[in-house]
């Protein structure tokens, strides 16, 4: 397994993090859909850079920049749309650089995060999505101990084209 931290996004990361963006835009935008053009500029990463620590000190959502033991910048992880009162739980989302695909970081990514989830945080349950189609995540989420639980039609819509999605959970033991 590699060896990754997860460290929180901070303002003095903003260019680094504005680097890993732009080179990795056009691989994002093939899987995902594009962020705003606004984001693709200082103002716009610090911005939301800003936002993730607000959301992250409002226990609404935690982001985190996944990096090498190195200290490479290879992507990024987040817990989205904390709910708190009878649920405990909160959606998974991951992007690997391009340059990081086949080398088990997603996975060791994922693991991480999912510990900070049931162990730090408190959560009892975490979804994930991925796109039919993407096996890569798909046995990324599996590794991790997601089931399938779901599958919605026609329910993503990239580049004028609209794909099912698999919806996967994981529950804290």
């Amino acid at each position: 397994m590699p060896s990754l931290q997860l460290i929180p996004p901070t303002l003095d990361v903003a260019d680094e993090l504005l680097r890993f963006e732009t080179d990795n835009r056009a691989f994002f935008e093939a899987r995902i859909n594009s962020r705003p053009a606004g984001y693709y500029s200082p103002e716009g990463v610090r911005a939301a850079i800003a936002l993730a620590e607000r959301e992250a000190a409002e226990d609404k959502g935690y982001q985190f920049l996944v990096r090498t033991e190195a200290g490479e910048l290879v992507g990024r992880i987040n817990l989205a749309g904390v709910k708190r009162s009878h649920f405990q739980m909160a959606d998974l989302g991951y992007r690997m650089a391009e340059s990081a695909c086949g080398k088990g970081y997603a996975s060791e990514a994922v693991r991480l995060v999912l510990a900070k989830a049931f162990a730090e945080l408190g959560l009892m349950r975490i979804e994930a999505n991925a796109r039919v189609g993407n096996g890569g995540s798909v046995k990324v989420l599996l590794r991790n101990g997601f089931r399938q639980f779901g599958h919605s039609l026609r329910s993503f819509e990239l580049g004028g084209v609209w794909h099912d999605r698999l919806h996967f959970e994981r529950h804290a033991s």
